[in-house]
């Protein structure tokens, strides 16, 4: 502590007067403490400043997220998978509309069976904007179902029906009760006549909370269950944070997350669902794998207790800047590989999509990295590259 100064010293040697709530004289205070003239270049800097710091926040909300995924994305998986398996695949229209012969469909079915894939989905739609479904495009649906069972027994094959969702011309719309109807009758068409053994929903974008979907599945599931048949959906991906959806959905330009609440709420009504981890934004692999991670824990969360989850495989080619380079199916398995640990079996596989544009190192990447890792005593042999779907 310092000694505060002697008030008496103030007046100073000449013995000035006390000036205490004397007025003071402007001209004198404008030469104490001149004004700051503003000049093009303060303002400049002013501006740069400000610039700046509008940068820094930016990196902030940019670079600290991307630095918890890549942290996230970064570990070393166990060397076994806690999993139950079961995987998934997804299948282009040609195995239905006459493209390939019997010969494909049983290679087809031994890599299938090689891979301990538990579920196809082939596409048999897409649905009308009415919910009709488009028979004479799928001439051999019903051939495919039954001669892929000849080769592969026990491996569900599930019609894989979507459409673009909203309202209007040219989309399909959940919310109308017409539309629903004819989606239903789809689904029986599917179940009785071509012979799925289940019924795949991939219906984008559904905005989360609604309702229509739920009225739907839940029409859905009667049936399914009724006829002891199958039922799955994809799901968007699940809303990171509190307060990412209304971000995320204004950068993809449609919905684009669903919460844990309402992917909760439509798993309660069908027997899996498949998360669609792929289309992230994401430019890095480390990042990419952080993210999945991520994903993989708040979906299996999600889950209903006897609910299979599929995590989805980004088995196509790069398409900046929403499938960039770093979405690769080896850091997918890494981070579903991180979130499982080596704890319970959790009720979770992996889904690769899409087969026609699945190149050899994406199924070498996946037997690899999970089927040789979760059943140590197979040897899969890769599935040839397929032709482009045309």
């Amino acid at each position: 502590m310092t000694d505060a100064p002697d008030p008496s010293s103030a007046a100073g040697e000449g013995g000035a007067a006390d000036t205490a709530g004397a007025p003071l004289d402007p001209a004198q205070d404008d030469q104490a403490a001149p004004k700051k003239k503003v000049t093009p270049r303060r303002v400049v800097r002013w501006t740069a400043a400000v610039l700046g710091a509008l940068v820094l926040v930016a990196a902030v909300i940019v670079f600290a997220p991307f630095g918890y995924l890549v942290a996230m994305g970064s570990g070393q998986p166990p060397a076994t998978i806690a999993a139950t398996g079961g995987d998934g695949l997804w299948i282009g229209h040609m195995w239905v509309d006459g493209r390939e012969d019997e010969a494909n469909v049983t290679e087809l079915a031994a890599t299938v069976k090689a891979d301990g894939i538990k579920d196809v989905f082939v596409h048999d739609g897409p649905l009308n904007d009415d919910g009709t479904l488009p028979v004479q495009l799928d001439p051999k649906a019903a051939w495919f179902v039954t001669t892929f069972h000849k080769d592969a027994p026990g491996v569900r094959v599930q019609a894989w029906l979507g459409q673009e969702i909203g309202t209007g011309p040219g989309v399909l719309d959940l919310a109308d009760k017409a539309t629903q109807a004819r989606i239903v009758a789809s689904v029986k068409y599917a179940l009785d006549v071509q012979g799925f053994d289940g019924v795949h929903f991939d219906m984008e974008p559904v905005p989360s909370g609604n309702w229509g979907y739920v009225q739907l599945l839940e029409q859905v599931h009667s049936v399914t269950t009724h006829q002891h048949k199958f039922l799955s959906i994809s799901a968007d991906q699940i809303e990171p944070a509190a307060g990412m959806m209304a971000l995320g959905d204004a950068i993809a330009g449609h919905a684009h997350f669903w919460s844990s609440g309402y992917l909760h709420q439509l798993a309660g009504l069908v027997n899996e669902v498949a998360l669609m981890d792929y289309d992230t934004w994401i430019p890095t692999s480390p990042a990419y794998a952080g993210y999945t991670r991520m994903e993989t824990r708040i979906a299996l969360r999600a889950m209903p207790v006897g609910v299979h989850l599929l995590i989805g495989l980004p088995a196509y080619a790069p398409n900046p800047p929403t499938h960039d380079s770093g979405e690769t199916v080896p850091a997918a398995i890494t981070g579903v590989r991180l979130a499982l640990g080596s704890g319970t079996p959790a009720n979770v596989g992996v889904a690769l999509y899409v087969d026609f544009a699945a190149t050899l190192g994406d199924w070498q990447a996946y037997e690899d990295g999970w089927v040789k890792v979760l059943h140590p005593s197979s040897s899969p042999e890769a599935l040839p590259e397929m032709p482009p779907l045309g």
